[in-house]
């Protein structure tokens, strides 16, 4: 059974903890907090966590220390928690950033905690829901053999697929996890506007795409992504994808083309190499 020292109880350290629960992985969870109270979520309410204000050397047995705090603070965390003290021998200790590696925790190295990362691939919008998005997800793992070894084990726990990312390298996956989460979203919002703009409400529009979405992300989870692509570019309808081009305002048009050439790419061996090109000249034309 783990025992677990999370510091950070927002979001992804609140979703972390509480997914280990709930598989029975942890057999003691601490927070640790800059606030004086803990927040009120139910593994406090429950008892099934407790909370401590600051951080301290962290006692013997502890299996690993999550660093779940935002990337700009991490490095000022890992230096407090060095000046606490040497470690337990081999205490892993793991933080949560998707672009950084393991530089920031270089004073914990010194001590001689055991240092690396694990970043759930996963939207953690909220600290209740969050918790099931992360079992059965893919994360993201690097660092010292001993750290390694302490993230295959949780995500393990969690039911989850390990995914190793050398730590030069990170930025470029954070980059993929950012395009295809959060810019979805920003996608998702752009088309809500030109919904409304239709004449369409924000509730019917927002719950028209996301569904529209959904199934989207379905389709690519089934067929694959180059499978799932439909739509006018698919296609070669040209009359289509000009009849947009000539009705968007100028920001939407350009997002448009710029994906339509990517959507081109895709679908280039499904077209007529005259289609294709005709398409290709009408999407670089705008």
């Amino acid at each position: 059974m783990e025992r677990l020292i999370i510091i950070g109880p927002g979001r992804v350290g609140l979703s972390l903890g509480a997914a280990l629960v709930k598989v029975d992985a942890v057999g003691s969870l601490e927070y640790w907090g800059r606030s004086a109270e803990p927040p009120a979520h139910p593994l406090f309410l429950e008892g099934v966590a407790t909370y401590r204000h600051g951080l301290q050397r962290p006692p013997e047995g502890t299996t690993a220390v999550l660093l779940t705090v935002p990337d700009g603070v991490l490095a000022e965390m890992a230096e407090v928690l060095a000046a606490r003290g040497a470690p337990p021998e081999g205490t892993p200790v793991l933080h949560c950033s998707g672009a950084l590696g393991a530089d920031p925790l270089a004073a914990l190295h010194v001590r001689g905690y055991q240092v690396g990362t694990i970043h759930p691939l996963q939207a953690v919008a909220h600290p209740l829901s969050g918790a099931d998005r992360l079992l059965g997800a893919s994360y993201a793992i690097s660092g010292e053999p001993g750290a390694l070894a302490a993230a295959r084990r949780l995500v393990g726990e969690l039911g989850g697929r390990a995914i190793t990312v050398p730590t030069a390298r990170r930025p470029l996956y954070h980059a993929a996890a950012v395009l295809a989460s959060n810019y979805l979203v920003v996608l998702l919002k752009t088309a809500a506007r030109l919904f409304e703009e239709a004449g369409a409400s924000p509730e019917e529009a927002e719950a028209a795409l996301t569904a529209l979405a959904r199934g989207t992300l379905e389709n690519a989870a089934a067929l694959g992504l180059d499978r799932a692509l439909t739509g006018p570019v698919s296609r070669g309808d040209l009359d289509v994808v000009d009849l947009h081009l000539r009705t968007l305002k100028p920001e939407d048009r350009d997002l448009y083309a710029l994906l339509g050439r990517r959507a081109l790419e895709m679908a280039r061996s499904r077209l007529d190499p005259d289609t294709a090109g005709s398409l290709d000249e009408l999407l670089r034309r705008h």
